[in-house]
């Protein structure tokens, strides 16, 4: 009976010995590890949609008078962008902010007192959105001209973007993408091997910078909206088994 049981564990032990050398020459011919690279795709672009706002304010101890002010002044700044060649659908007015504007009171000691009115303030803002970019920028440059018309306007730096984004970050993911599968195989055929079947594949940060500017990449990405002319960058990380 102990010769049977130890002729039956020797069995074993010879099927899981050749199981287990099986195996080890059938792992012989799989792929043995893989490559990482990071490829990179930079388009410059100019943009083709500007946005840009202003703000104007009226003064007046008498609340009725500011209003009349500030609806004098919104008039002569529709006339003045009309005849600037602006239609008038696209000029979006605000609503009229009023506010009290004060000074404080404090006594001969120091202490504070209070306020005193001093009058009211009524502000509101003007935006511009056009596909005509130069003709936006030549009007912010131009528009303290209503100086000279009474009108104390305020003008904003404009804020350029790009409507065909979607299109043109697909076409930097291919860049990026054909830019790092010839690092791969520059990277396997240097290291004596070739490229296997790609494992991964992962997109980058988008970042968009004014072009030739000292802009600071971010982690979150980058969107510059005060320069025209810009530059797209995107990354692709792939991943290959190498063989």
């Amino acid at each position: 009976m102990k010769n049977s049981v130890s002729a039956i564990i020797f069995g074993i032990a010879i099927v899981l010995a050749a199981v287990f050398l099986g195996n080890a020459f059938m792992n012989r011919n799989n792929k043995q590890g893989t490559i990482g690279v990071t490829g990179s795709g930079t388009q410059d672009f100019v943009s083709d949609l500007i946005v840009w706002e202003g703000r104007f304010t009226a003064n007046s101890s008498i609340l009725s008078n500011a209003y009349n002010e500030i609806a004098e002044n919104k008039e002569t700044i529709e006339a003045y962008l009309k005849n600037k060649g602006l239609d008038a659908s696209t000029l979006v007015f605000s609503a009229v902010n009023t506010s009290k504007n004060t000074t404080p009171i404090y006594g001969d000691n120091g202490n504070y007192q209070g306020e005193n009115f001093v009058g009211f303030e009524l502000s509101q803002t003007i935006s511009v959105q056009s596909n005509d970019v130069e003709k936006i920028e030549k009007i912010s440059r131009e528009v303290t001209e209503l100086l000279n018309q009474g009108v104390q306007f305020y003008s904003q730096s404009p804020r350029y973007y790009y409507t065909k984004l979607a299109d043109l970050k697909i076409e930097m993911i291919s860049k990026a993408t054909e830019d790092a599968r010839l690092r791969a195989e520059k990277i396997a055929e240097n290291s004596g091997g070739k490229l296997g079947d790609l494992k991964s594949a992962d997109m980058g940060v988008f970042q968009i910078t004014g072009q030739n500017s000292s802009e600071d990449y971010s982690w979150g990405g980058t969107y510059n909206t005060s320069s025209k002319d810009k530059t797209a960058t995107i990354t692709m990380k792939l991943v290959y088994e190498a063989d």
